[in-house]
Order: structure tokens, then C-alpha cells, then sequence
């Protein structure tokens, strides 16, 4: 977690790429990771295929399933990203849904993401209460940040308790849609933006949904401290595979340098 944190003490305009463990290949996931870190990436998510991922748009989905169906599991993730942190030094956090963690069990998971130097969890379907109520201590004792969603609806009283009970970054989601590449942001977005900004929270936060090029993620930095892209990388994959230098050039071009 410490990694993460030191990550938003010093810098700004944060990128963070999503991309689904085992897809376009079973193999894929390390030469992914040290491609993007190459890139000049701030840390990863590393989407955990699920077979119902009911926030996920069309693109999310079909690299979940293609991944399934090239064999990727939790046993298999974890088999790929073990002794990881010799080679890739930015951040890892690992993104999906509460049933495959709970068929695994949520304190082996927990365990396995301590043994393989996973900094955070993002799990969507998680609810805050449990949390609070079953895993707050299971996560803090192995130095796990548990990373909380808020969306244009979440009222301003829940911002404000997952705000205390956050140990990293909120995640921003930048509408009430599923995930997916957007042409632009609208107006309504950037209301929203201006009104978390403005609501002065102590935990940092990244907007994710909808960040696909230079110009969205340029933009959204001026609210946030950084984004997250996710389906414009997928595609990327789609059209490309784990080529690495054409995965730095895609990081290049999201942060024009």
C-alpha cells in the first residue's frame, strides 16, 4: 500500500491503465505489466475476468470472457504475479467482483495479494458496510488499500464516509453507464467534477469511464489527480496484442510526451 500512497504524496496528473489478466493471451498479463511500466504508466489495475461483470461495457466483457476461455483463474493470476516485484516496481492493484474472491476465500485472497506485492483492491460489489463490519482489519493487517467507487449520484454524506475510511484514492466514476470509450466529457460530467472538487476531501481521486485519449485525460487532471483508462487499452490489445513497443506508444500518446 505504501508504494500507492507514495505515488499521490508526490506527483499529479496520474495515469493508471486497466487491462484484463489473461487476455488477448493466457501469458499476457507480465509482458503487460512491464510494458506499461516502460510506458511511463503510475500504477495498474489488473481486471479479474468474471463471468457476470454487470459494470463492465461490451469491450470489459469480451476480454473477461476470452480470458476465461484462454484458461485464466485466481490460481493462475497469482501463479504469474509471483516474485513480480523484482521486476516491476509501480503499483498493482487488482480490480473485480465479490463472488470468484469469495469461492477462493477472502482471507486466502487477501494472504495471496500480501505474498505477491498487490498495493490495493478495487471491488465494486463490496459494500461499504461489509467492509467495515468483516474485512477493515483483514485488509489493514495485510497492508491491503481497499479503493471505494463514488458515482454523480452518491449523496454527499456517503463521499464523505468512504472519504475517512479511505487508505489511497477514491475512484471517480465519470457517469451512471457502464464502462466504455466515450467521445468526449459533457457538461454534467464536469459539474460533478467541479463538486467533488470542491467538497475539499482528503483522499485524492482518479476518474475512470469514459478516458480514452490525450484531450479527456488532459482534461480530467484539472479536477482529479489523475485517470484511469481502461477499454481504450483493451482495444488497443484487441488490434495489437502485448506488443510491448506498441503498448509504450499508446502510454505516450495518452500522456503526449
Amino acid at each position: 500500500m505504501e508504494k500507492l500512497i507514495t505515488r499521490f504524496n508526490q506527483n499529479r496528473n496520474l495515469l493508471s491503465i486497466y487491462f484484463t489478466a489473461g487476455f488477448p493471451f493466457l501469458r499476457s498479463t507480465v509482458p503487460i505489466l512491464k510494458a506499461l511500466e516502460k510506458g511511463g504508466v503510475d500504477f495498474v489495475e489488473i481486471g479479474m475476468p468474471y463471468s457476470d461483470p454487470l459494470a463492465d461495457g461490451p469491450v470489459i466483457q469480451n476480454s473477461s470472457t476470452k480470458a476465461l476461455s484462454n484458461g485464466m483463474s485466481l490460481k493462475v493470476l497469482f501463479d504469474q504475479l509471483s516474485g513480480i516485484s523484482q521486476t516491476v516496481k509501480i503499483p498493482i492493484i487488482l480490480m473485480g467482483y465479490l463472488n470468484p474472491i469469495l469461492k477462493y476465500g477472502f482471507e486466502p485472497f487477501i494472504r495471496k495479494c500480501r505474498e505477491t506485492g498487490v498495493s490495493g483492491l478495487i471491488i465494486p460489489d463490496l459494500p461499504y458496510e461489509t467492509y467495515l463490519d468483516k474485512y477493515e482489519t483483514l485488509f489493514s493487517d495485510n497492508n491491503i488499500s481497499n479503493i471505494f467507487l463514488i458515482t454523480p449520484q452518491t449523496t454527499e454524506e456517503r463521499i464523505r464516509k468512504l472519504d475517512r475510511a479511505s487508505t489511497s484514492f477514491l475512484y471517480m466514476v465519470s457517469s451512471a453507464a457502464v464502462t466504455g470509450i466515450r467521445k468526449g466529457l459533457s457538461d454534467t460530467q464536469i459539474q460533478y467534477f467541479e463538486r467533488i472538487r470542491a467538497m475539499k476531501l482528503n483522499t485524492p481521486a482518479m476518474v475512470g469511464f469514459g478516458i480514452s485519449n490525450h484531450e479527456t485525460f488532459s482534461r480530467v487532471c484539472r479536477y482529479a489527480q489523475g485517470a484511469i483508462v481502461g477499454s481504450a487499452f483493451i482495444k488497443h490489445l484487441e488490434h495489437h496484442g502485448d506488443n510491448p513497443e506498441e503498448i509504450i506508444k499508446f502510454v505516450k500518446n495518452l500522456k503526449n510526451n
